[in-house]
Order: C-alpha cells, then sequence, then structure tokens
C-alpha cells in the first residue's frame, strides 16, 4: 500500500503547530496503525529527521495510551478499536490519512501527537478508592454480590481512561470517563461508604480541569473504544443529585 500522511508536529506546549507530510511505500496491510508510524520513524531517523512524538505502552487495547484522531475519528474509523489495534487493512491503497492529537484544553499537546492528560488522573485521586480496614486480605466471597450488580460494575470498569470520549465530544467533556469510574466502584457495596462524597468530589475535579458539560450529544459512546455506554452519565447525574441533597461537600 502506498499512503500519504498529513501528520500534526508540535515541538511544545508553546510551540506553534502546523500539519507536515510524508509518503510512505509498501505498507504491509497486516501493519497495525503504530507499526506503520515505527516504519516512518525509522526513515526519519535515517534521514536525520525528528521522529514523530506518539504515546504508546502495551500495544493490545489495554493502556489507553495510543489515542490520536485519525480523519477526524478519535482512535480511527473502526468501532471498538483503540490505534494500535487498528490494522492497515482498514485503508485503501492511495489513501490520504490526516492524523492529530486529541483536542481539548484540559489536555495541552506536549509535543506532535502526544498530549498531557493527567487531568483524568487526577479526578481518579480525588475518589477513586474504597475505604477498607488494613490486615489480612479478605475473603473473596466475604460481601455476596449479585450477578447483575457485578456485571455493571465490570461493564464501567472496562473504561482504560484513553480520552477518546473527550476528543469526540465537541464540548470537550469527561463526562462518560467519569460515571465509567464513578459507577464502577458506586454500585459495589465496599464503594457505598464513599458513595456521596465520591460522585460530588469527582465531578468537582472534573469542572476545575475544564473539561465541558455533556449535552446528550452521544460522540462519547460513538468513539470509546471499550463500549462505555452513555446510560453511565444519567447514572452519575442522578447520584450527584443524591450526594449533594443528602451530604453535601465543601471545596
Amino acid at each position: 500500500m502506498k499512503l500519504k500522511l498529513h501528520i500534526w508536529r508540535q515541538t511544545s506546549q508553546d510551540a506553534p503547530g502546523a500539519f507536515a507530510d510524508y509518503e510512505l511505500d509498501d505498507v504491509s496491510p497486516d501493519m497495525s496503525f503504530l507499526e506503520m508510524l515505527d516504519v516512518l520513524n525509522e526513515r526519519l531517523i535515517l534521514d536525520e529527521q525528528e521522529p514523530v512524538v506518539f504515546d504508546n505502552d502495551c500495544r493490545e487495547g489495554i493502556c489507553g495510551a495510543c489515542g490520536m484522531v485519525i480523519n477526524g475519528h478519535p482512535h480511527g474509523p473502526q468501532k471498538l478499536t483503540t490505534t494500535c489495534q487498528l490494522h492497515m487493512r482498514k485503508f485503501r491503497d492511495g489513501d490520504e490519512l490526516w492524523i492529530e492529537p486529541w483536542r481539548a484544553k484540559a489536555f495541552p499537546v506536549l509535543r506532535d501527537l502526544m498530549v498531557d492528560r493527567s487531568a483524568l488522573d487526577r479526578i481518579i485521586e480525588v475518589g477513586g478508592y474504597v475505604s477498607v480496614n488494613t490486615g489480612g486480605v479478605p475473603d473473596a466471597n466475604a460481601i455476596p454480590i449479585g450477578k447483575g450488580v457485578a456485571d455493571l460494575s465490570m461493564d464501567a470498569a472496562a473504561c482504560i481512561g484513553c480520552g477518546a470520549c473527550v476528543a469526540a465530544c465537541p464540548n470537550a467533556s469527561a463526562s462518560l470517563f467519569t460515571a465509567a469510574k464513578i459507577t464502577h466502584l458506586g454500585v459495589l457495596p465496599q464503594g457505598e461508604i464513599e458513595r456521596n462524597t465520591r460522585v460530588q468530589e469527582m465531578v468537582a475535579q472534573m469542572d476545575e480541569e475544564a473539561f465541558g458539560h455533556c449535552t446528550n450529544h452521544g460522540e462519547c459512546d460513538a468513539a470509546c473504544p471499550k463500549g462505555i455506554s452513555v446510560d453511565f452519565i444519567a447514572r452519575m447525574n442522578r447520584d450527584f443529585v443524591r450526594g449533594v441533597t443528602r451530604e453535601p461537600i465543601t471545596r
């Protein structure tokens, strides 16, 4: 395959950025998208040019580090797929690909396709935990949990924190991410102690990080590589009202 690539290049957060054009010949359809970028970087290094900087880690669709926007789609055009799992056979010979970083005020560009997503970490820090007594490891079956509740919690816990929901949302909202992190603990009996304060703290932190508000466009649901449902946002909003009326917090 022969491809023409338009890749966003930016040397630092404060520097201006622009698209740079590259052409690649003999791209194997069996390559992953990141492997294709590896081939490009090898060529750039041999030509004594700066390689394209992008995030990656596990390359197994688990860590969520590989996020980038490809032809306007976070993680690319294939549904329920991270960038590292996207293969070049999804594209055709002669295609032009526009590749850019997540676009959100809360995700400043560090360099090229790499953005600072630590805002998501700070949302988890304020409420993504449960209270437990220190000591020996408790028995796994000490607290019975119904299958429906366990399945709901696991569905929410599937979120890998990649930020595709933010990149897809026209408001750059992190509501789907935050709702998933709130739900996967809040529906379990172990998470009941902090349930009211958790949702208030995490929503407040989301607002402090300059993410936008949810207006039910549904783009987050469509772009999520793990299929996290927008229904979790409704659950978060309900829990937030419940938490404010029962246990208000001050920040």
